[in-house]
């Protein structure tokens, strides 16, 4: 896979070996990873610096939504998980953090990011991209989801009323770190959340503003 010599790569296995991070599993059988990368994982996780400073902001809101409270950072025209505060309930909205944001046009993370674009590059993206039905209720029309993002813009927050998949709703709303962009979602059941948007909108707004108090640094 890496397409250097097999000296090379037994080298490379050897020091790894003599510093604990990998093991042979029998001779000629192979090497496997020793926990001590897992330790070294930790220790990044543990001192993330964006992590860090939202993880206290994020939990207060999950506990007073107690629904699932999500972290995303947008880079162009993509937004990656990283962290998620998971409810009280059973029945709750998950990600893989790490992921990415998908379905633009159908999620409100999606939606929170297009809004942070300039009009060129919006209008760009709504000429090229297809608006894929999700549900019945997926926006369809680049009119329509234009229309949504300039909503969304003046109140400040983003929805997703089951148009991504039936049954879930999600808010989101931006916020500034160092010039980077950052999203903060609420998800959960349309049950649950439906009938309680606008406080728990109000919540993220409250949180959103929180965290851009509390800038970051490596």
């Amino acid at each position: 896979m890496l397409d250097v010599p097999v000296s090379s790569c037994h080298d490379v296995l050897q020091a790894l070996q003599e510093r604990g991070y990998v093991y042979e599993l029998a001779p000629r059988a192979g090497y496997y990873p020793t926990l001590r990368l897992l330790d070294i994982a930790k220790t990044i996780a543990n001192h993330d610096p964006v992590v860090m400073r939202a993880d206290t902001v994020l939990r207060a809101l999950r506990d007073v939504t107690d629904e699932s409270v999500l972290l995303a950072k947008a880079s162009g025209m993509t937004a990656t998980y990283l962290l998620s505060q998971e409810p009280s309930h059973p029945l709750r909205f998950t990600v893989v953090i790490g992921q990415s944001v998908r379905n633009l046009h159908a999620t409100s993370a999606g939606k929170a990011l297009l809004s942070t674009l300039d009009e060129a590059t919006l209008d760009a993206f709504l000429k090229t991209e297809k608006l894929a039905t999700l549900t019945d209720k997926t926006i369809t029309t680049k009119a329509a989801l234009k229309a949504e993002i300039a909503a969304g813009r003046a109140r400040g927050w983003f929805s997703n009323i089951e148009e991504s998949q039936p049954g879930v709703v999600t808010l989101s709303a931006p916020f500034a770190w160092n010039a980077a962009t950052y999203i903060v979602t609420i998800a959960g059941p349309a049950s649950r959340i439906g009938p309680r948007i606008e406080s728990a909108a109000a919540h993220l707004l409250e949180a959103c503003q929180d965290l851009e108090m509390r800038p970051v640094t490596a």
